[in-house]
């Protein structure tokens, strides 16, 4: 009977693990008690990062096999610099080349789409993690908040700028440095300031002329 009453309460923690894990996955946003959140998978994500921030920086085959390990979508043209830190790294995912520079954090709760010619400046946090905003919720229980961030083609993010949980930013998009992205931004436009507001279009006055290219 002991046996048996054991088995049943594995097989529902078990469940409730699969159930967790597949709501972190799901492309929406929830609610959620930060205590039914299986550990192990953020310690999988921890020591993956230890593993890679700690790398030999000549090893790039080492480092690839660490990040397909770490990522839910994962491409070897994908440039990612140490220091990197994330939740769960199964919600993030590339769809090609992207550069992420030094000392970025994502707080992967919710899932991260990363277009193709994604650029991160240092110090770049993509935040899909959030805690409520009434302060009896928040200082007596265990809820976050999470939504996902989609980051479309083309987007450069400037260094130390913030992008918090359900945001889109449009294709082509530049957000300055040192912004707080709270809301989507449309496509092709350049965006600064905290809280981040759309400045102007990009046109092709922004465009670098040939002769001043030196190489």
């Amino acid at each position: 009977m002991n046996y048996f009453f054991c088995f049943v309460i594995f097989a529902l923690m078990k469940r409730t693990h699969l159930d967790v894990i597949s709501r972190l996955k799901a492309n929406r946003a929830f609610v959620g008690n930060a205590m039914h959140i299986p550990r192990g998978a953020q310690e999988k994500a921890r020591r993956l990062c230890w593993e890679f921030n700690q790398s030999n920086p000549d090893d790039v085959k080492a480092q690839h096999d660490i990040l397909m390990r770490l990522f839910g979508t994962y491409h070897s043209s994908v440039y990612l610099m140490p220091s990197f830190h994330c939740d769960f790294g199964f919600n993030v995912h590339f769809k090609g080349f992207a550069l992420v520079n030094y000392n970025c954090v994502f707080l992967d709760t919710s899932p991260i789409h990363i277009g193709r010619s994604v650029l991160l400046g240092p110090g770049v946090v993509l935040a899909c993690a959030g805690h409520p905003l009434h302060p009896e919720q928040r200082c007596s229980s265990a809820f976050e908040t999470s939504a996902p961030i989609t980051l479309e083609d083309g987007v450069w993010i400037g260094a130390n700028a913030t992008v918090c949980g359900g945001v889109t930013i449009g294709a082509g998009t530049v957000v300055g440095a040192g912004s707080v992205v709270t809301k989507d931004l449309p496509a092709g436009v350049l965006a600064a300031g905290v809280p981040c507001r759309v400045i102007r279009p990009l046109t092709e006055e922004d465009r670098i002329p040939p002769e001043q290219i030196e190489f």
